[in-house]
């Protein structure tokens, strides 16, 4: 077994409603679990997209948005695990470079909806490092109350995109289950944007 990474304290419901205040025009994608109920919980709003059971993709998921709403600020918000089985996205995202993107990882070091094992960034993997060297220009190591509002202000520069691993306490929130009907979330997303509905 790798070394295992110190536990972050920063509250991960308390986290994502920082991230959310005062949001303006930004686009939010989710990844599942924890950080689709966080989300939810801060306050629907019609420029979310939960992305429920697709996981591995809510970066690439943002890519794609950034790249088609370019004066939009977008922010993925996921979770170390679901990240890790995506990790091929920051590439992509470090070599399309689009400005407008934020990935936020909330990072506690374990799988949340499996159980609480030790997830791969529990056990030495380094986040922050592997963004750096995918050349994502902007890595955010948050561990404070000050990191956090260090990243909202970053969220809408045009100057990114940028990666943010935010080291989170383990513990559980009661869930808030956001829209899991997928047509609606993708429709309503859509009629936000100006776009016609499929």
């Amino acid at each position: 077994m790798g070394v295992q990474m110190t536990i972050g304290t920063l509250d991960r419901r308390a986290a994502v409603k920082t991230l959310l205040q005062d949001r303006g025009e930004t686009l939010v994608i989710t990844g599942l679990g924890s950080s689709t109920y966080d989300t939810f919980a801060a306050g629907d709003h019609d420029a979310n997209f939960y992305l429920w059971g697709a996981m591995g993709g809510a970066a690439l998921m943002g890519l794609g948005l950034a790249i088609a709403q370019p004066s939009r600020p977008v922010l993925v918000i996921t979770g170390d695990g679901e990240q890790l089985m995506g990790l091929g996205g920051l590439v992509t995202i470090g070599v399309q470079k689009p400005r407008n993107l934020t990935i936020a990882v909330l990072d506690n070091g374990h799988f949340g909806e499996t159980g609480m094992q030790l997830s791969h960034s529990g056990l030495g993997a380094d986040l922050v490092a592997m963004a750096r060297s995918c050349g994502i220009p902007q890595v955010f190591d948050v561990r404070d109350d000050a990191g956090l509002l260090d990243l909202r202000r970053a969220i809408k520069d045009q100057d990114g995109p940028r990666f943010a691993a935010i080291r989170i306490a383990t513990g559980e929130h009661e869930r808030a289950l956001a829209p899991r009907d997928g047509v609606h979330v993708r429709n309503r997303m859509r009629q936000h944007l100006g776009l016609p509905i499929m």
